[in-house]
């Protein structure tokens, strides 16, 4: 039963997770910064910030996120070219990426999708577009790491029976 703010009660298990998620906030516009991390406070998880594509790919390598909400359009270099590097780079090709832009163009959405975005927001956002969407990716990102340390495991498990 969802509460007076419109959202679900997340399980123990859950609501643990979230709080040891990781969030890279990647935006120019300290307001839109802003509104975000206050937007991301309701689910209580762990959020660095970025004013631009060159700082956002620095705090990658330090805070190592578990999901990004990045902007297009900002000085130095676009969202599109810094989800292309990143989606490029094995250590993190795997972190979703959520674009959050005014632009609404089909145009701008395939060249998003070409460089690997993994979903888009529109701005003005909505707070619960934004929270319903971080929650699902960073439940798939857990659920993506479940699965490959399950796989590592039974890959030893059969690399041990092999060697037998």
């Amino acid at each position: 039963m969802a509460d007076s703010s419109g959202h679900e009660p997340a399980d123990g298990q859950e609501r643990e997770r979230l709080a040891s998620s990781k969030v890279l906030v990647v935006d120019d516009n300290p307001q839109n910064i802003e509104l975000l991390v206050a937007y991301l406070d309701t689910i209580e998880c762990k959020v660095a910030t970025a004013q631009d594509g060159v700082d956002g790919l620095e705090k990658v390598k330090q805070f190592e996120p578990d999901l990004i909400l990045l902007d297009v359009m900002m000085p130095r270099m676009s969202g599109f070219e810094v989800c292309r590097k990143l989606k490029s780079d094995p250590a993190t090709r795997d972190i979703p990426i959520v674009m959050v832009t005014a632009l609404n163009e089909l145009g701008d959405i395939e060249r998003g999708v070409e460089c690997g975005t993994d979903d888009f927001i529109t701005k003005p956002v909505n707070r619960l577009e934004l929270i319903t969407r971080v929650k699902s990716l960073l439940r798939v990102r857990y659920l993506k790491g479940e699965l490959d340390r399950t796989l590592a495991y039974l890959d030893d498990m059969e690399s041990g029976r092999r060697r037998q």
